[in-house]
Parts: structure tokens; sequence; C-alpha cells
């Protein structure tokens, strides 16, 4: 546990928020608020939370106390004003930059002057979310994978102004929570998101060649070791969320991150994934 952080605040309940507050949750004596704007989402989020830990309950993986003690260190509310609490925020919430900047905006105002200010933004410029408030150089992309409990790595992205020792602190935070830090520069799309974005869109790509969506990810699975194929990646993902991180990336470099016709296809008709129960696959 990195001393200087013992209470977190997650903003947002979503598959992305309830899985980074579970993950801290799990790690030890962090106490955690997770923070949304709707009592429904929040319970939502819980029971996902209840659901994922069952799961390792199953496996025997931890004891049923062992869960009861990680829901018990998340404290769900509505009331964003916790973060006065809080030594380090994660904000999850929609990948809107002008969202995010109203938010980060609010935070520049209620946040203790020591903490921590992190988003978990995929794509979009961490800089531009520090210049919003008046202390930038604590602000810093903290980017979890999905599925969060399961997924090892965290990017841990420096803003133009973000400090060194911010840098440092978050990384001895995503090391004592049982992850791997992985540094990336601020540039749309950082590591990550701009390897993957490629990789799923030319799957896409093969599909709308004629190849079957199964067919596509066996191939990756047992040809390329990957551990799921990019077309079940792309449902979990959700086809709105990728969309929205390739006209990102389309607009910072160019059209070789033009999304797939198909893929913009599909998402008007509402097939986005997991999230409706349809995509590349029925659920």
């Amino acid at each position: 546990m990195d001393p200087k952080i013992r209470t977190v605040a997650v903003l947002g309940a979503g598959i992305m928020g309830n899985g980074i507050s579970q993950t801290i949750a799990a790690a030890g004596p962090y106490l955690v608020y997770m923070v949304d704007v709707a009592q429904a989402i929040l319970e939502q989020g819980l029971e996902s939370i209840k659901k994922s830990l069952g799961r390792f309950t199953k496996k025997g993986e931890m004891t049923p106390e062992e869960s009861e003690a990680i829901i018990s260190r998340i404290t769900p509310t509505t009331d964003f004003e916790v973060v006065q609490e809080s030594d380090l925020v994660v904000e999850a919430i929609p990948e809107d930059l002008a969202l995010k900047i109203e938010t980060f905006q609010k935070l520049n105002d209620l946040c203790p002057t020591h903490a921590i200010m992190g988003t978990n933004t995929s794509s979009l410029p961490i800089t531009s979310i520090a210049a919003a408030t008046e202390r930038p150089d604590m602000v810093i992309g903290i980017h979890f994978m999905n599925p969060v409990p399961v997924m090892k790595g965290v990017e841990v992205i420096k803003g133009l102004m973000t400090s060194p020792e911010t840098v440092q602190a978050t990384v001895n935070f995503v090391e004592s929570i049982g992850k791997i830090p992985c540094l990336a520069l601020d540039y749309a799309g950082f590591i990550n998101s701009r390897l993957l974005s490629i990789y799923i869109n030319e799957a896409v790509l093969a599909v709308m060649d004629g190849n079957p969506p199964e067919e596509v990810d066996k191939g990756m699975i047992h040809t390329a070791n990957m551990p799921m194929g990019p077309l079940k990646l792309l449902d979990l993902i959700g086809l709105d969320v990728h969309l929205k991180i390739m006209d990102i990336l389309r607009n910072e470099y160019g059209d070789r991150f033009l999304a797939a016709p198909l893929t913009r296809q599909m998402f008007r008709a509402g097939h986005l994934g997991r999230k409706t129960g349809r995509g590349f696959y029925q659920y």
C-alpha cells in the first residue's frame, strides 16, 4: 500500500468503474468510494462486483469471508463531494472530452491539495484534461483494461505537465494493487488503444471480405496465441466505444484509422456487442 494513498474515489459505476473499485478494494486496506449520478447505476455496479467476486469464490481463489471484506471496503454514493476525503481519484466516466474537462474542474475545486487526479480515458489527451485545472502537475492517465479484475496491465500516461512525483506515486499505487504499470506518452490512443484499434479494425475488414467471425477469432487465438479473438474482444469493448476511439485516432493520425464500414452499420443497427446482446456474436 502506498502510504500517501489510503482513500480512493472512483467516478463511475459502469463496467470499468465497478471493476476498478473491486480491484482496488481487493488489494488490501484501501477504502473506496464508488461514485455515480444515479442510485440505480450504483446498485447495478455493486451487483456486478458481487457476481465477479462470486466467480472467484466458486473457483476457490478466495473465501466467502474475503469476498465480504472486499465489499465492505466499497462505499457506493451519489455524493460527489466525497472526493474531498480522497487521496486519489480515478475518473471512469463516458469518453467525452467536454464531460471530463467539466469533471476535472470540479475535482480541482474539491480535492485535497495532495490528491492525485487520474483519468481512465483510453484515447483522450491527458494534457487537455489537466489544463482545465489549476494543478495540472497532479493530473495523470491511469488506463485500466477490461475486464479490470483479470487484466494485469495498466497504462500510466504522463501529460505534458504531470510531475515526476505524480508519475512515481501512480506507478507505486498500480503496483500495490497487483497490476503492472506500462508507461506511455500522451499521444492519442497512447500505446494500447492505438495498436489494438488497428488490430480490431483489420479483423472487421476481414469479415467484410467474407471470412466468418468464428474463423477470424479462431485464427488469432490458435496461430497468434491471442487469449481472445479480436471480434469477441470488440463485442466485449462495445462497438460504440471502439467507433468513438477510431474517430479520435483518425482525427489525430489520418485515414489509416478509418473505421470499417461494417462497424458503423452495426452501430446504426444497435448491435453493440455484449451490452445489447448482439454484436458479431449472439449473447
